[in-house]
């Protein structure tokens, strides 16, 4: 199949009642791995990139290799730049086919964030390409956006109705209690919260910091209107875990293909059991 918008794909959740699993690749050999599992559950998937990962596997390379691999998967795929923190960096994500966009001016008062946001959906939206966008404020680091404790917001039903009429963005991203990294205590979702804003606006909800929720708790969210669940940090954990045990038990190889399988193959199982959590499985 070829690449197909964020819009897309969260329309097809959402008559389905289910989330598409948003998974973060931050390396190249790691994207077949995702789509392997994608095509054997029958799945939508949501491949992620932020800025560092794309300066780090190249933008060129991503939007090749993605594209070929998104025509040869039989299901939908979503080529989404995740955490953009402006317009210059959605303009480069959508100039190399990126299918999705995501503008994070959360840190912004709503006045700003809403003309940053809107900026950016009218150039996107000009170029049949979707934008997601964040209300409220998730604590922890993705990449080089890092929210403290303190600064942590919930997203303000009211706010959020405001954003999404002003901005005509396509999916909103709200903080209703996930983190960004490990939990350093049970995490506990506000369900009301997320029932609050569903009522206000109707459009996806996306859940940020999805790693590490127990399955039950993202499941009530998703039977509450999240669309999206993003899953990073698992991810990467499980392939450096796996990395490491694969060198420990292989000291005197050096070949990166048998060290590496094993990280992939923990990569998958993470995939695999986000996929049946979220109830995207045989919807493809």
């Amino acid at each position: 199949m070829a690449l197909v918008t964020l819009k897309e794909a969260l329309a097809q959740a959402e008559a389905g009642g289910y989330a598409v699993p948003a998974i973060n690749v931050h390396s190249l050999e790691v994207l077949p791995a995702v789509l392997q599992v994608a095509a054997e559950e029958r799945s939508p998937v949501i491949l992620q990139f932020t800025e560092g990962t794309l300066k780090f596997c190249g933008y060129d390379n991503v939007r090749v290799l993605a594209g070929h691999l998104a025509r040869v998967t039989p299901v939908p795929v979503v080529l989404h730049q995740d955490h953009g923190a402006s317009y210059e960096v959605a303009v480069r994500a959508i100039q190399a086919g990126f299918s999705s966009v995501m503008i994070d001016a959360s840190h912004l008062p709503l006045e700003e964030n809403i003309a940053a946001t809107r900026k950016v959906v009218e150039l996107a939206h000009a170029c049949g390409v979707s934008v997601e966008a964040e209300l409220g404020r998730v604590p922890g680091q993705e990449e080089e956006v890092v929210v403290s404790e303190a600064e942590a917001t919930y997203t303000d039903p009211a706010e959020a109705a405001r954003f999404v009429a002003e901005t005509g963005v396509d999916a909103l991203a709200v903080a209703v209690g996930t983190v960004h990294g490990f939990y350093k205590w049970e995490p506990k979702l506000a369900h009301d919260r997320i029932a609050a804003i569903r009522e206000a606006v109707r459009i996806p909800l996306v859940l940020h910091g999805g790693s590490g929720v127990p399955d039950a708790e993202v499941q009530r969210a998703i039977q509450l209107g999240i669309r999206k669940v993003n899953v990073s940090t698992e991810g990467k954990y499980a392939w450096a875990q796996a990395l490491r045990q694969s060198l420990a038990d292989q000291p005197g190889e050096f070949d990166p293909r048998p060290l590496l399988t094993p990280a992939l193959k923990a990569v998958q199982e993470v995939v695999r059991a986000k996929i049946r959590m979220v109830g995207s499985h045989g919807k493809a």
